[in-house]
């Protein structure tokens, strides 16, 4: 009779194996759509805001508005992370599945819960829930970002679990390419009947686009352009050092030639510089690599590649050079002077005489761009505002509301004072701002726990964790420079999880190797 049960029993664990892998597939699937496919959505919605201030500056009224990139990402991203999360509960309660024990627990579910707070006590908390109608970066994106990223660090993956994810990104980059090529050269796709008609195809009949808009690329904006491409470039680049395959070393590094003229072209800062601050990195692993000549032979050849992006692309655009190697040099070679013409000739004293008394009207600050791009002015007032609310923030994806506009100093770094800050442009300050520092310090052990096992992939080259590594680094790198949204956050979430778990398991089998 004890035989008996032994075989059931034996029987019931193998099934349970079989269920669970079969299982993880569904989920892995489902992962990877929002890695290669929500990213791609551009689709016209009508929103009604409820605005919370009374203005009559038309960015911050209630009303009608108009989103094109973000409201069905994030809503693709909350139906995938449903789906799976329900997947994910099925294997743990009935399939006998069980969850990683990792320090990594308590650093998410705490941030989940103090997200969860930050919305409650937020001031603005049907924003803070939803975020802004054009973003959609509140408490529920950011919920989805976290249950993905514990989802993705706790089933199992199939060992071309990166050809998979980098073959995920493949339409992205050609497509994209291809959008703001069109875009760069003055042929913008959306003054195509066919590409207006696609992206307007759940808008009502009697609404159209705006006129002179225009489409970059499948993001938001330059910056996530830049931020994004320069991820991908990296990962891709690392991919062609590592790759065993000759054809997948051919095409990695073609697509990581085209990701880098993505980040030239998007005319955004934040790509360039996290390229130059993964370069050494990226030579690193070249270094180490059994063919070293031949590794270090292909970063040379992206150098290169890249450099001559910049002068074919800056003799049509200047702004190229000022937004690449012009961080670094003032002068830009690309850049025709200009006729300039004495002012004292048209300088006349702005003055008022009452009396014998002389009065001097004070001279408005002078137009300019200030450190950053004007984000260092950015993140001076946000700091003021979490020192108003330094416990549980004012609620993610709510700055717009709570920004003191019109400054005298908005001139002097935004060009104007007309500019409404929408954005803190800097992820970790995003989270500081939203959750305030208890927030904020949970998130920030998250992300060192995060860096520390992908630091580990990088200095032990295990050849299929290190392109997702220096992918987590690079992701990590740019978010100094700009936020978070669903066509971003959600694929790069994914992969950091990928990443701790693959990670988690190199070590194992080294500690196995040692013993």
């Amino acid at each position: 009779m004890s035989k008996f049960y032994e075989k059931v029993a034996y029987h019931d664990v193998e099934e349970d194996i079989q269920s669970q892998k079969s299982m993880d597939k569904w989920i892995f699937g489902l992962l990877l759509i929002v890695i290669g496919f929500v990213p791609l959505i551009v689709l016209g919605s009508v929103i009604e805001v409820q605005s919370p201030l009374i203005t009559n500056i038309s960015t911050l009224m209630g009303g009608e508005k108009g989103d094109l990139f973000t409201h069905y990402k994030a809503l693709v991203v909350v139906i995938i992370t449903v789906l799976a999360t329900l997947l994910f509960m099925a294997k743990i309660l009935f399939m006998n599945g069980r969850i990683r024990k990792t320090k990594l627990n308590y650093a998410i579910g705490a941030f989940a819960v103090i997200i969860v707070l930050s919305t409650i006590f937020s001031p603005n908390i049907t924003i803070a829930l939803h975020g802004q109608y054009n973003r959609s970066d509140g408490a529920i994106s950011w919920l989805c970002y976290l249950a993905l990223f514990f989802i993705a660090m706790n089933i199992e993956y199939p060992k071309k679990v990166v050809k998979y994810v980098t073959y995920a990104f493949t339409p992205l980059t050609i497509i994209n390419f291809i959008i703001i090529s069109f875009n760069f050269t003055g042929n913008d796709l959306l003054q195509h009947g066919w590409m207006n008609k696609l992206v307007t195809l759940f808008l009502p009949g009697d609404v159209n686009l705006s006129e002179g808009s225009h489409l970059v690329g499948t993001l938001n904006h330059g910056n996530y352009m830049s931020g994004m491409f320069a991820i991908i470039a990296t990962m891709f680049l690392v991919n062609s050092i590592v790759s065993k395959n000759m054809l997948d070393k051919i095409s990695s590094f073609v697509l990581s030639i085209l990701s880098i003229l993505i980040v030239l072209m998007s005319l955004s800062t934040s790509g360039f510089l996290t390229m130059v601050v993964m370069l050494p990195i990226i030579l690193w692993i070249a270094f180490k690599h059994d063919k070293k000549m031949f590794a270090l032979g292909q970063v040379i050849v992206f150098c290169i590649a890249s450099v001559a992006g910049v002068h074919v692309l800056a003799k049509e655009n200047a702004k190229v050079w000022d937004e690449s190697f012009g961080f670094f040099i003032s002068s830009n070679p690309y850049q025709e002077e200009s006729i300039s013409f004495n002012s004292d000739i048209f300088n006349w004293d702005n003055r008022v005489y009452a009396a014998d008394a002389q009065f001097e009207l004070p001279a408005p600050a002078e137009s300019g761009v200030g450190a950053g791009s004007g984000r260092v002015y950015i993140w001076s007032y946000i700091i003021d505002l979490v020192k108003d609310r330094p416990m549980l923030g004012y609620g993610l994806d709510t700055l717009i509301y709570n920004f003191p506009h019109n400054n005298k100093d908005a001139r002097a770094n935004l060009e104007t004072q007309e500019v409404i800050v929408d954005k803190p442009h800097n992820m970790y300050l995003g989270i500081l701002y939203g959750t305030g520092i208890i927030g904020f310090v949970a998130f920030l052990a998250l992300i060192l726990i995060v860096v520390g096992r992908s630091l580990k992939a990088v200095l032990n080259g295990k050849t299929g964790t290190i392109v997702l590594a220096v992918a987590t680094l690079a992701f990590l790198c740019q978010a100094v420079f700009n936020d978070t949204l669903p066509g971003t956050a959600a694929p790069l979430f994914i992969i950091l999880g990928i990443m701790q778990k693959k990670g988690s398991e190199d070590l194992t089998s080294e500690h196995i190797d040692e013993v």
